[in-house]
């Protein structure tokens, strides 16, 4: 079983048990958290929201909070001496789904 759940204005294709990382959330870990914006579901038959699903809902626990790989943004104009360097680290959390329906 499968489903296709937006999470923070995101879709993500989730099963159950399955660990996702997804932007930042809020809670700490070991919180469970809950997502209602259920799109698609495949329990042998398929089910297509419009444009959700009523009634069925996603319940994930947090992991944890980590951040993500550095993201280097470099900027330049030729032949006039300006350069600017700038890095980003965005902020995720990993989540486990408990159970969809």
């Amino acid at each position: 079983m499968y489903a296709i759940v937006e999470i923070a204005g995101l879709q993500y294709k989730i099963e159950q048990d399955q660990q996702l990382f997804v932007n930042r959330l809020a809670g700490e870990a070991g919180d469970e958290v809950k997502f209602d914006r259920v799109l698609l579901t495949d329990n042998g038959t398929i089910t297509i929201g419009a444009p959700v699903i009523d009634g069925v809902t996603v319940v994930a626990k947090i992991v944890e909070h980590v951040k993500g790989d550095k993201v280097i943004v470099f900027k330049k104009k030729r032949r006039k001496g300006y350069q600017k360097s700038n890095g980003h680290r965005q902020q995720f959390t990993k989540i486990e789904v408990v159970s969809i329906g």
